[in-house]
């Protein structure tokens, strides 16, 4: 959960599933959402192939750059935005 953020997701391939507040979307390429501040969500994926996608918070919540594969390494390597935008 996001406290002071919106967050948006585009799922560009995959099968998925992204659960709001205790309500589940099916979820497949070409897909976007937007989660508002304070739900708590996840994203996980349920095809035979990897669901890929991105994410974008407003305002912003990760340095530029920053990958993870999964919410294991999410959880493994915590990083948050350092102030310093690209544009």
């Amino acid at each position: 959960m996001h406290k002071d953020r919106d967050q948006f997701f585009r799922v560009e391939a995959g099968d998925g599933e992204i659960t709001i507040d205790g309500k589940v979307h099916r979820v497949t390429a070409d897909f976007a959402m937007i989660v508002p501040a304070g739900a708590r969500h996840n994203v996980r994926s349920v095809g035979s192939t990897p669901l890929k996608m991105y994410t974008l918070y407003g305002p912003p919540n990760h340095r530029d750059g920053v990958v993870r594969r999964t919410k294991a390494d999410a959880d493994a390597e915590p990083e948050h935005f350092d102030g310093k935008a690209t544009e």
